[in-house]
């Protein structure tokens, strides 16, 4: 019997305006570029995504405007099978919005206006609670209110329900409440900054991921692009590298995202947390091979063509 894992995410929505460009443009420079995209994107919607095309059962928690933007993206949520009764539709914000350019090589540049999703209320994360109860993980990041942020962590804590944090975009975040975090997933840089270690190489690594385990995470996975992600567990003195797929990168937009929608699902599914980092790989490495955030997260037989096995386990 397949086990279906049940998530939760608390997150940003916002609608990507992505232009390709030829090179980055410089301060005051003006670049022809094309073509131009507009879809669905945010962190938390990106993630939602990510698990959902893989399986999972997942609820959203967010906010959007009642403009054609938060319209498109209920519409985007319900075509995804993601539940939506808890996104919140208002008419005093704009939905959010992401201006993303992406050169020839598939790096890119984003400034996010985070308009609705910036203003969720400690009351609107607790109308979800009876999904939290349900919920096998609880998915959330820093694209949002802090309050938003802080209230997810504690209700998840409340009701001894699993914490994924992925710490991005970069805000500051007291050790106070990292300690009620189970697993944590910063890139090299908000490694950094989190740690005031700069992340250039496998030992940097290390000593960032010690200090944030210190800080009472049970799990740090720092995730490395291409290269995959360094895992460090409470009670071991030695972490690993978990080596990434190599691909013909297209789009690097949204592949933190892909990863960590990846890895709550293989590990709401129960697999250890180095199965589901290996699979979470897989996820982001097909999520680079083509344009977008949301519309490129890929489908499970997708991952399962690229790692040669099925990605849920039999019970």
């Amino acid at each position: 019997m397949i086990n279906l894992s049940k998530i939760v995410v608390v997150g940003s929505y916002v609608v990507d305006l992505t232009a390709r460009t030829p090179h980055m443009p410089k301060p005051g420079e003006t670049v022809l570029g094309g073509p131009f995209k507009m879809g669905p994107g945010g962190k938390g919607g990106n993630q939602a995504v990510a698990a959902a095309r893989l399986g999972a059962q997942v609820t959203m928690v967010t906010k959007v405007g009642k403009d054609m933007f938060g319209d498109d993206a209920i519409q985007n949520f319900k075509n995804e099978g993601i539940a939506s009764q808890f996104i919140n539709q208002v008419e005093d914000e704009a939905t959010g919005a992401a201006l993303i350019a992406v050169d020839n090589s598939g790096e890119n540049m984003i400034v996010v206006s985070l308009g609705a999703c910036g203003t969720i209320t400690e009351e609107e994360v607790l109308r979800a609670e009876a999904a939290f109860k349900e919920a096998d993980i609880i998915l959330v990041q820093l694209e949002t209110s802090m309050a938003a942020i802080h209230t997810t962590i504690n209700l998840a804590n409340k009701l001894s329900k699993p914490v994924i944090l992925n710490p991005a975009p970069f805000q500051e975040v007291s050790d106070e409440l990292l300690a009620k975090v189970n697993y944590i997933t910063p890139n090299e840089t908000e490694a950094g900054l989190l740690t005031e270690v700069e992340v250039t190489n496998e030992e940097s690594t290390r000593k960032a991921a010690e200090i944030l385990l210190a800080k009472g995470i049970d799990t740090v996975i720092i995730t490395l692009g291409k290269l995959g992600c360094y895992l460090l567990q409470k009670g071991e003195s030695n972490g690993k590298i978990i080596p990434g797929y190599q691909v013909q990168a297209v789009d690097t937009t949204g592949a933190g995202d892909a990863f960590n929608g990846g890895f709550a699902h293989f590990l709401a599914e129960g697999n250890s947390v180095e199965k589901s980092c290996q699979m979470a790989n897989a996820v982001a490495a097909l999520s680079v091979t083509k344009p977008g955030t949301a519309p490129a997260m890929p489908y499970g037989e997708e991952v399962e063509e690229l790692v040669g096995e099925p990605n849920r386990q039999e019970r």
